[in-house]
């Protein structure tokens, strides 16, 4: 595909991705690991039992809580998984030129994740039940909503499911998002997955015939194949009808020309085991709705689970559905990145579609590591396996590279996806020429001064994007945040060098970004297109994790202990100051801080803002309704929340609504004990 007016029918282009994988905080990582053949597997001390190996995910527990409107009690709360799949949203909107907060409309999402020791922990907390509300604790822990999180912090109104089957979750994702596309449900989708289990270094049992690598390497489609690794991870890819993405002058990364799920049904020997009639059959059915013909592909990212039996089956299954490409040159590529990154469950899908992706841009295939010696079913298969990088040429019968990708989930729902390179685009003759304003901005200085320097990076390299483009990318497709700053520059490597050493020419347009509020960028010169630029630099704080290991267990919600003994039944232990109102206003006030995560230590006491500028939200004001209630004997309206007066004047109110309530409840006695007399 060379021309862009020459769109095959049913084509989804890729336009943005992000992810967080094993040995890689991102996408140049990752790519870089990849392609260099690095085992990013980590071993560490475990009991006498288990196996020490695991793809492990650095920072897990780090997240930018408030960047997305979460109080430090929720962000506490908040699941691992939910807190990685907002971030690698956010980055994928803009890795695909689009401000997060005003994303195209109808804009679906796609994505799936795995159980987590934080969720199963977090269903038995009583203590975190009190303070939050049981139905708050299952919305923020429950892989049910990541979906529905993604699209309220987000502001997306196109559909939100979620999806789950098992191992191939989040390739089912991005096939459910390529159809929601096709059939007009949305016009723009979010699809991937996220998988970790705990951010504890935990290792695994091995069994004998079960899964799991007795060594803690995976060795897919190789002779001493005995088993996966797990590991954890998360990615996010943004489609949208190739169409669309190129009249909108969007970055097209890949593009998706066909995709197809099957179920094995009874056809195999167990639930847990993979079937080989399934498998061919959503090959088979992805090419052809592709409308390609399968012996055409240069490569295959197999679900490789480098255990025996998976392999010898997917080998089977994948060598009838290629077989018209037996004799065809070298054969077609094989590889699976588990071998790098381990089994990553949920996000297995999302890392092996997003690894072909990268291949298909660098033109380059990635070797498969850990490899003794080839599989000997290989011999007689379509298939060679790639076990050193080499250059992936263009096909001479065709205008572009084709791969395929499958995943595989217990219970048998099988899936494979054709992607194919990105369409050659015409160079943009002329952008001006003349200096463009760069505008950059964060949440805080360093934050602004990390992302200064990684698009200095960019800009350095010797395919720079134009300076034009980047100006338009950053204009229409960043999120305005507090801290800013800008350059003027008319070509890449003057704007690299003044991004670097902090210059800062004067310009009108500059300085109103400088002042903040909205500022109507200059129209980008005809044909100038979005390009993908670093994003947005989280450093959020550790929240932690909920864990199933006791003595591992840190606090899920810190914050100042409630005064329960502020309440009518208080005791003498409540001390002499509980029944008074300066004691009642200081245990309202710290159910507000805990339920709000907010520091008593800060000005005010952490009381000087709103209830929602707090980071609060209905359904922790009808839990404290709830609180107010059992521990001060006062009812609140619900609607004194809504109201716009600082957290210290709704403590002021709810004290006096709780002295309203003595006065009235006196009047009543007194009328009943007259009542008796009579």
């Amino acid at each position: 595909m060379d021309q862009a007016d020459q769109v095959p029918e049913g084509a989804i282009a890729v336009v943005g991705m992000s992810g967080r994988f094993p040995g890689a905080p991102g996408l140049a990582a990752y790519w870089a690991n990849l392609r260099d053949g690095v085992c990013s597997l980590a071993d560490f001390d475990a009991p006498a039992h288990e196996v020490g190996s695991k793809g492990l995910l650095a920072d897990a527990d780090r997240f930018e809580a408030g960047l997305f409107g979460f109080n430090a009690t929720e962000a506490a709360a908040l699941d691992p998984q939910h807190r990685l799949l907002l971030e690698t949203a956010w980055a994928a909107l803009e890795d695909a030129g689009y401000d997060p907060l005003r994303a195209p409309a109808r804009t679906g999402v796609y994505v799936g994740g795995s159980p987590t020791e934080h969720m199963l922990a977090a269903a038995t907390d009583r203590a975190l039940a009190a303070r939050i509300g049981a139905t708050q604790v299952r919305i923020l822990t429950d892989r049910e909503f990541l979906a529905p999180w993604i699209s309220y912090r987000l502001g997306l109104d196109g559909p939100s499911m979620n999806v789950q089957t098992a191992c191939s979750t989040s390739l089912t994702a991005v096939h459910l998002a390529a159809q929601a596309l096709l059939l007009g449900e949305c016009d723009t989708a979010l699809a991937g997955g996220v998988s970790v289990d705990s951010v504890r270094r935990a290792g695994y049992v091995h069994v004998e015939g079960g899964i799991f690598s007795p060594d803690g390497r995976c060795r897919p489609f190789d002779e001493k194949a005995a088993g996966t690794v797990p590991g954890s991870g998360v990615g996010v890819v943004v489609l949208r009808r190739l169409e669309d993405a190129l009249a909108d002058g969007d970055p097209v990364r890949a593009v998706v020309r066909g995709s197809a799920v099957t179920n094995d049904g009874s056809a195999k020997v167990g639930f847990t085991a993979p079937g080989v009639d399934g498998q061919t059959a959503a090959i088979t059915e992805a090419w052809a709705a592709a409308g390609l013909d399968p012996a055409r592909a240069q490569y295959l990212e197999a679900h490789g689970t480098g255990t025996e039996l998976g392999d010898r089956i997917e080998l089977a299954a994948a060598g009838a559905a290629f077989a018209d490409a037996r004799g065809r040159g070298a054969g077609i590529g094989l590889g699976s990145v588990k071998s790098n990154i381990g089994h990553l469950d949920a996000a297995a899908g999302i890392a092996a579609f997003v690894k072909t992706v990268l291949m298909l841009e660098h033109g380059t295939l990635a070797p498969t590591v850990n490899v003794t010696a080839p599989h000997p079913a290989l011999a007689s298969s379509p298939f060679r396996l790639v076990t050193r990088a080499a250059p992936w040429p263009r096909p001479a019968d065709r205008p572009g590279r084709l791969a395929g990708v499958t995943s595989v989930g217990i219970g048998g729902t099988n899936v494979h996806v054709v992607l194919e390179e990105a369409p050659r685009l015409p160079a943009v003759a002329g952008d001006g020429g003349g200096p463009v304003v760069l505008p950059l901005s964060a949440r805080t200085e360093e934050q602004l001064r990390a992302l200064c320097g990684a698009l200095a990076d960019v800009l350095r390299a010797p395919d720079a994007p134009s300076p034009a483009a980047v100006a338009h990318t950053l204009w229409t497709g960043r999120t305005p945040l507090p801290v800013r700053t800008y350059v003027v520059a008319a070509g890449a490597a003057e704007a690299a060098e003044k991004l670097a050493a902090g210059v800062r020419d004067a310009h009108p347009l500059g300085e109103a970004w400088l002042a903040g509020g909205e500022v109507v960028p200059p129209p980008a010169p005809r044909g100038v297109r979005r390009v993908n630029l670093p994003g947005y630099p989280f450093a959020g704080e550790r929240h932690g994790a909920l864990s199933l290991v006791p003595e591992a267990a840190p606090a899920a919600a810190p914050g100042p202990e409630t005064a329960r003994e502020a309440g009518p039944e208080a005791g003498a232990e409540g001390g002499a100051e509980a029944g008074t109102e300066a004691g009642v206003a200081a245990g309202v006030a710290a159910v507000l801080r805990e339920a709000l995560g907010l520091d008593a230590a800060d000005g005010a006491g952490g009381l000087d803002r709103t209830y929602f500028e707090a980071g609060g939200d209905s359904l922790t004001a009808v839990h404290l309704v709830g609180r107010m209630r059992d521990e001060f004997g006062v009812d609140v309206p619900i609607d004194l929340f809504l109201e716009q007066l600082t957290l210290g004047a709704m403590v002021e109110r709810i004290v006096a609504l709780r002295a309203g309530d003595g006065e009235l409840d006196a009047l009543l006695d007194a009328f009943e004990a007259e009542e008796s007399g009579a």
